[in-house]
């Protein structure tokens, strides 16, 4: 856990250095486009903070390569290299985008690229159903349907990337829960080593989005942009691939036909899902949304959750805390249903289930009643009644 801790603070020290430097070159050199019509923010921001991202990325891995905790990691270098160099070309088609807007069927091409590098060049791909059988017949579908899931959560991602500090505070929880939970399920196989490409990347996530943060945090000076939030959405989704594509469900002991086995051979799938949930539902909503209506699913538009929950009357900073809300309370009921049949608690899975209940019902009320609403409900209880007017018509 030290090795880890180390990575963490170590990707976030770096992170916000790089971040104040970039930050400063892109006011120098008035690196920054101007407001857009679905902006939310009103003065010209630099989106070049996915650069200081990357940088302290490659960084972390380039670190973890001289210590020997990880030598595990770089017992197989063309993965950790074919991921690497799939997310430079994502940051560098970002960045690109960040300054001059790519077409985006260049931007979906370079997606999928980067795609093909994680699952043909390093090896990653989705393997197993929960039931333990393969999830097909032929590798070169495994790949295509490896190769997809990752691209939707690069993209889902970026949709959310609309309110300050949004991105990287709903990727900071979501890859803490995603760490604490590879971190038990290598206990829970057997592993040799709590050391693994899925934590280590989990880890690293986790110090980039602390590091950028300060940044980034209402009002920001800086946003990632598309060169930051698209690399976390391909290195998040290689962290889930990494640990879930290729785990046997029977190495859990779901064996038996059971409820409680029945769930948690499904868990190691929900939980990756879990996390990313909020960005998933948004990026599904957008794409029907767009082609319903005869556009791109691409085409940008002001009709995102974040932009809907400003329009119900929550301010920035509010609407931001109540999707941490939402990943948090989702994200950590399944981690706690299977931790309870994991462990066997009173209960198993139902532990989880009542946290996710209440949790989902207090998000429910927070989110449809907004802070102005019942600021304004209550200036108008405080207020004096007043006379009724007399008019003069007698």
């Amino acid at each position: 856990m030290k090795q880890y801790l180390f990575t963490i603070i170590l990707t976030a020290a770096i992170t916000l250095a790089m971040s104040w430097g970039v930050w400063q070159l892109s006011l120098r050199f008035k690196l920054y486009p101007g407001i857009r019509e679905r902006d939310v923010h009103t003065t010209p921001t630099p989106r070049l903070g996915g650069v200081a991202m990357f940088l302290a990325i490659v960084a972390a891995v380039a670190a973890s390569s001289a210590n020997p905790f990880f030598g595990i990691i770089w017992s197989r270098p063309q993965t950790v290299w074919a991921v690497l160099g799939a997310a430079a070309l994502i940051a560098v088609i970002g960045v690109i985008d960040d300054l001059w807007d790519l077409d985006w069927m260049i931007k979906l091409g370079a997606q999928f690229v980067a795609a093909g590098l994680i699952t043909v060049v390093g090896g990653l791909q989705i393997l197993f159903l929960p039931v333990g059988e393969p999830v097909v017949g032929s590798s070169w579908v495994s790949i295509a349907v490896t190769m997809l899931a990752i691209v939707i959560v690069m993209n889902a991602v970026n949709f959310i990337d609309g309110l300050d500090g949004l991105v990287a505070g709903v990727c900071l929880i979501a890859n803490a829960v995603f760490f604490a939970y590879s971190y038990v399920l290598a206990r829970d196989t057997g592993a040799s080593s709590y050391f693994n490409l899925a934590s280590f990347l989990a880890a690293v996530l986790i110090g980039a989005c602390i590091g950028f943060l300060p940044m980034n945090w209402s009002p920001a000076k800086l946003f990632m942009g598309d060169s930051g939030a698209l690399v976390l959405g391909l290195l998040m989704a290689t962290s889930a691939v990494a640990i879930t594509g290729s785990l046997n469900p029977s190495a859990l002991g779901h064996d038996q036909i059971g409820r409680s086995q029945l769930l948690g051979a499904f868990i190691p799938i929900l939980l990756p899902v879990a996390v990313v949930i909020l960005p998933l539902l948004d990026f599904g909503l957008a794409v029907l949304r767009r082609m319903g209506a005869g556009k791109s699913p691409f085409s940008p538009d002001r009709k995102h959750l974040h932009h809907r929950m400003l329009d119900l009357g929550h301010r920035d900073r509010d609407a931001v805390l109540i999707f941490y809300a939402w990943t948090a309370i989702i994200s950590l009921s399944v981690l706690l249903m299977y931790v309870g049949t994991r462990q066997a608690w009173p209960g198993d899975y139902l532990i989880g289930i009542g946290f996710g209940v209440v949790g989902v019902a207090a998000c429910l009320v927070v989110t449809l009643l907004p802070s102005d609403s019942r600021a304004a409900a209550a200036r108008a209880a405080a207020a004096p009644v007043p006379e009724p007017e007399i008019r003069g018509d007698r």
